[in-house]
This record gives C-alpha cells, structure tokens and sequence, in this order.
C-alpha cells in the first residue's frame, strides 16, 4: 500500500448545492504561506475562513526557520552586513533561473526588507548575531548566515556575497518559532480556523470557483486520536517510516469513518495552500523518479491534495519534476576536506558546496551515487568537531553514525577501493589526482586552499552519502506545483488563462524557489506568494 491518496474529485456545480456558510475568502492549508495569506487577507477587509487537514504549521513549523532576505534589511545593518537589491538580484538569476519571470523576481527582492520588517511587526523574532563560518545551519550562537552559494567560486564573480540566512530566534529547528506568531496574529486579526477539516472538492459556477467542500473531523477522542497520529508520524518518520507509513494510513481511516460533510461559499475565491507532494509517493514516482528513494522532508499534509484540487478544475502545473535533495556534510567540517565519489570512483563536484545544490548534481548527474573518501587524521578532526555543545544534536547524531557505522574501512586506498565495490584502479587514480590537487593548490572544482587535504594517513573510510543511504537519509521536498499569474497568484488553466477566483501559494504553486532551494528561499516565497494571494482575494 502507499501513502498516496485518492486523486481530487471532479468540482460540484454551485447550482446543486445548499452551503452551510458564506465567506469572502477560503483559504486552504494554515502553514507559512496560508498565514501570510490569511494575514493580508484579513488586513484588507476580508471575512476569512482558513482550513487545515490537521492544526497548522505544515512543512514550516518543523523547518529551519529560516528566511531568505536581503537588499539591508534592519538585521544585517544591525551586523553590520553591506548588501543591495542589485546584489541580491544578480545572486538570485544565478540560482532562480526561469522560475520566474525577471521582473517577478526583481520585485521579491525589492520587497524582501520589507517583507522581513512585515513578519517581524507580526511578532517572528530575528537577532542579528553573524556567523563567523561557513556552514548548513549555525549553532544557537547565531542567528544570521550565508545560506546559499553566495562567497562560492562561480557565485562570487557574479554577485557581491552578503549573509541573507535570517534565521528567526529560538533554539535548535525554530520553525514552531517562525510559525506560532503567524498563526496568533491571523486569529487575533479575525480569521477563523477550521482545524482537523480537509478540502475535498473545489465548487464552480460556470467557470469560476466559488467555494469548497470540507470535511471535519468533530471534536471528541477521533479528533485527539487524529492529532496524535499526525504528530507522531511527523516525529518517527525520520527513523521508523514504515510506522510512519502505518500512522498515516490511519489518519486516512480516522477521515474516512469520523469526518462529516461541510459546504462553504467564497464569494472572492479560494487560495490553496497546502504544501506540495513529496509525501505522495506515487506522484513522485511519477514525475521525479530519480527523486523517490529520498527521504520525505514535510509533514503528511505534504500530499499533493492542493495541486490535485487546482488540477480539478484546469489548472496547469510546471516544474514538477524539481525536486530538493539535501546532501548537506558539514558539519563536520572535516567531511568537506575530503573528496565526494561516485559507484565509477570518479569525483564530481566541490565537497563545500551548498548541500542542495550538491544534492542536485548527485542525483541528476551520477545515479544518486555518492562515496564520502577521508583518512584516519580527517576522522579524528571530524570527532572532535561533532563533540556535544559544538553542533545541534540533529548534526551530531549522523555524524556519529557516519563516523562509527555508516562507512567501510581499509588499510590503504586499494583496499578501499575492492571493500567499497568501486572499479579496480579507480578510486586509487582519483586519490592520486586530488593529493596532486592539494600540493598545487588549484582544485578543478574550485576548492579552497585551506579545505584541500591530502588523503595520505591511513587508515582510509568510505561512508554511503547516496540518495537511498539507509544510515544517512537524503531529506528531499518538491519544488513545482500549479502555474500562477505572477502578478496575482491566480491559478492558470492550461490554456494560460487565470481561472477566476481560485489562487496558489507556497510549494503549492510554481514560485521562487521552483528551479533550486537555497535555505530560507521556500520560506521567503510562502511570505511572498501567501501575501500576494492573499491580497488578490480581498474584496
């Protein structure tokens, strides 16, 4: 059985239909970009009625935290961090692409200050403590950080580099810290929250959306039930997926036997915000199959029900065999001195580069293969860099078991080379290439000097950083989803035309980060995007 649920009904006719209520706006999904939707929605008037599957958050209360913003904003002044939307702009071509339209892009980073100032007025906390060092994601220390590829050779000709990692303040993944002031300041503002209710079924008339078939789950043990489960299939599925699979498919019976049957009228439109699919493990198989043997990285909310809703009524999609690896090695600092193979022993790219973006290459150009190579002094750095307090516990733990379980390990390179299953000659002819590298000092891929290390102190390990790794899940998450009029958020039909009163948001909807992720980039278009459709579905 998978953990794919049944495709979006057909739309009802409105003419056939009794609604229960009547409201300006419905917004589907209560993550980082319905927040910001209901937000700007309920700031310019409109009666708001916002819909979860479960109580809210998504994808974004378990994140990062983290928010992608530059062009000097109020924290990187406070750093002391020089930057300019023109820089930020000329970073982001490199990285967007044409996700995008170039004016589209051009406003997200003339709005980003201001979008930054908009989430702090709502109560999300930012600190302006700048990381010292390159790295996947600070310590509790910091707060505000490179989180892309900008000071990368490749990057840094193109753009002058500035930290844009504004990492909102709380300890380890603050994403709950992100996401909680969001949601109180859409209540307090009056939007209404119907938690533990799942959108089935879009409602048209004629050709325009104009309300929504829920169905909830009322209050009593199924709903509590209901709310253990999605928390805890959250929780274990890092660790016991099959458990989580099971979780989930509970979930679905609980929906099934408990949930009871609601009709709303929208009278300005729908917005549809309820992630994207990469728990929907038949539609990645589908449209990314190199993708599938990675880990889900989201919620069980991560379905693909608002995509399919959008797809119900004409809706286009693009971009949906894009999908985030996140092939992230340091820390341990150490791992990054050391050379990334493929099954031929062949290496294929800088180990410092941002894992995303090295999680790209892996998979789209060699198979999902990859072989951490490191000798015995790089081992003994890496333990000393994991040690407690100097990472958070969700970097030490794999590091740990990289280090102790997840490698083979041998006397000299060729032994390696035959224990590791690689081509006879191969790896010993690419450890050869790379100490000649280290002498010179001039990487072909563009290492820095001071990473170069030569492998030359046995003994010599391999650790399995590939797309299936069982010891070293690869979190991946989908970046496309329906295509939007860039200036309104409204969904298109697949003849191009905005289908009136039905909008997208978030990874719901194609968007920013649709062609590569950058760390705080999703966040940073589910702010964008949610404010933008938000807005379009106010009176």
């Amino acid at each position: 059985m998978t953990d794919r649920p049944a495709l979006a009904a057909p739309p009802l006719s409105a003419a056939d239909l009794t609604f229960d209520e009547e409201v300006d706006a419905v917004i589907v999904g209560f993550g980082g970009a319905g927040a910001c939707a209901a937000l700007e929605a309920r700031a310019r008037g409109a009666e708001t009625l916002v819909v979860d599957r479960f109580t809210g958050g998504g994808a974004t209360a378990i994140s990062g935290g983290v928010v992608y913003a530059g062009g000097s904003t109020s924290i990187q002044q406070q750093a002391g961090v020089e930057d300019d939307v023109e820089a930020m702009l000329a970073y982001l071509r490199l990285e967007v692409g044409q996700a995008v339209a170039p004016a589209t892009l051009q406003d997200f980073c003339e709005r980003s200050a201001a979008n930054l100032a908009w989430l702090g007025g709502h109560g999300v906390p930012f600190e302006a403590s700048l990381c010292p060092v390159k790295t996947s994601y600070p310590s509790d220390e910091y707060y505000l950080y490179y989180s892309g590829n900008e000071s990368f050779a490749g990057y840094r000709e193109h753009a002058r580099p500035a930290a844009r990692g504004h990492r909102s303040k709380g300890k380890g993944l603050p994403g709950a810290t992100f996401y909680a002031p969001l949601k109180a300041a859409a209540l307090r503002a009056g939007a209404r929250l119907a938690s533990q209710c799942q959108a089935r079924r879009l409602v048209l008339d004629g050709d325009r959306v104009v309300g929504v078939e829920l169905w909830q789950i009322p209050p009593g043990f199924a709903a509590w039930r209901h709310r253990a489960l999605a928390w805890g299939a959250i929780k274990i599925n890092p660790y016991q997926p099959k458990w989580a699979r099971s979780f989930r498919r509970r979930l679905s019976a609980l929906e099934a036997r408990f949930a009871r049957r609601r009709l709303v009228r929208a009278r300005q439109g729908v917005v549809l915000a309820s992630g994207g699919f990469i728990y929907n493990r038949d539609m990645v198989q589908e449209h990314a199959p190199a993708y599938r043997p990675g880990m889900p990285l989201g919620t069980t909310g991560c379905d693909g029900s608002g995509i399919q809703l959008g797809q119900s009524v004409g809706g286009a999609v693009d971009r949906m065999d894009r999908v985030s690896a996140w092939r992230f090695i340091n820390p341990p600092e150490a791992f990054t001195k050391g050379i990334m193979v493929d099954r031929r022993g062949e290496r294929y790219a800088n180990e410092r580069l941002y894992g995303a973006q090295f999680g790209r290459k892996m998979v789209e150009e060699h198979r999902g293969e990859a072989l951490l190579i490191i000798d015995q002094s790089l081992w003994n750095e890496a333990r000393q860099q994991v040690k407690r307090g100097r990472v958070h516990w969700f970097q030490q733990a794999p590091a740990l078991i990289n280090l102790y379980s997840n490698r083979r390990t041998a006397g000299s390179i060729a032994d390696l080379e035959r224990a590791a299953k690689l081509p006879e000659g191969a790896l010993q002819a690419t450890v050869a290439a790379y100490n000649a590298t280290c002498a010179t000092g001039e990487d072909p891929f563009s290492k820095d000097p001071e990473h170069l290390h030569a492998l030359t102190q046995g003994p010599y390990y391999a650790i399995d950083c590939s797309l299936g790794s069982r010891r070293f899940p690869c979190p991946t998450l989908t970046l496309g989803g329906l295509v939007v009029d860039e200036g309104t958020g409204a969904v298109k039909s697949t003849d191009g035309a905005p289908i009136e009163g039905l909008y997208a948001a978030g990874r719901t909807a194609v968007g920013i980060s649709s062609n590569g992720y950058v760390s705080g980039l999703s966040l940073a278009d589910c702010v964008y995007s949610g404010r933008r459709a938000g807005a379009s579905v106010a009176p």
